[in-house]
């Protein structure tokens, strides 16, 4: 069985593929994988769908645009998310779990949640009244080399930098940071939250761990009007959905069983939004 733990270590944003088009085959794998059913955290459901650019019309192609963004990428998969209670989290969570399993696979993937042609890649997974489009991502084979663009982002968005455990997470309250050895068998689960992808690598989640026992609080550190730039999606609630799947599988390699439940603490701390709870 293949490792989650090194699929997140693993993976990384590719923004320049190999532009040779993927086999039938390849895209049957891809296929099954997104079509497989999850249980997600909260009970929602998304559905997926990819997009083959070598099949379509080239002025339609160039209606789905990544902005430059994206170079060489023939395949897009594209994701739908019902409006209700958490669902963005449950996106996030699904969606990580898929790019995971690709990523074992050995193809190249790249969250993206703003740089794209919502509305035409909406029209193309028939978004539904109550639905939204939160994200979607390139599948294929990483290029050899990058663009010049893709390390300018990469420079600009401090790639693979990530904050410091401190920053992160905390035993009892905010105010006292949580030590690698006081983790006791959650360190690894923890740190596969903290090399996680996000969304400008803003790492909004912060844990709480409980005094005694194997309780952690997720909270939502928002950015200050990061809202502003998808306003009809909260890319930062789908961070948290991508943080929970790292922290339950990797758990789940470790034989740490455990279940989310949302029982919010009376102690709020200022300036966070309450997500969820693991109760191990």
């Amino acid at each position: 069985m293949a490792s989650i733990i090194r699929a997140i270590e693993k993976r990384r944003s590719v923004r320049t593929y190999d532009d040779t088009p993927l086999s039938n085959e390849e895209k049957r794998r891809i296929e099954e994988v997104i079509e497989k059913p999850l249980s997600c955290p909260f009970g929602n459901k998304s559905r997926f769908c990819t997009i083959d650019m070598s099949e379509i019309d080239k002025r339609e192609a160039r209606g789905l645009g990544t902005y430059g963004f994206i170079k060489g990428a023939t395949l897009f998969i594209i994701g739908a998310a019902e409006k209700h209670h958490r669902a963005l989290e449950d996106f996030g969570y699904h969606l990580e779990k898929i790019i995971l399993e690709l990523t074992v696979m050995g193809f190249g993937t790249c969250w993206m949640g703003g740089t794209f042609n919502r509305a035409n890649f909406a029209r193309r997974i028939s978004i539904r009244e109550n639905e939204l489009l939160p994200a979607i991502t390139p599948v294929g084979y990483p290029l050899n080399r990058r663009s010049l663009r893709e390390n300018l982002i990469r420079l600009a968005a401090s790639a693979r930098k990530r904050k410091p455990w401190e920053g992160l997470f905390s035993l009892g309250d905010v105010e006292h940071p949580l030590e690698r050895e006081s983790a006791g068998r959650y360190q690894i689960p923890l740190e596969m939250v903290r090399i996680g992808p996000s969304a400008s690598n803003r790492q909004p989640w912060r844990i709480v761990k409980e005094q005694t026992g194997e309780v952690f609080h997720f909270y939502l550190r928002r950015t200050k009007g990061y809202g502003k730039i998808v306003p009809e999606v909260s890319l930062q609630n789908i961070d948290m959905g991508i943080a929970m799947c790292h922290f339950e599988f990797s758990a789940g390699e470790l034989g740490l069983n455990g279940r989310w439940i949302e029982r919010e603490p009376e102690d709020k701390p200022p300036g966070m939004e309450y997500i969820v709870s693991w109760v191990g």
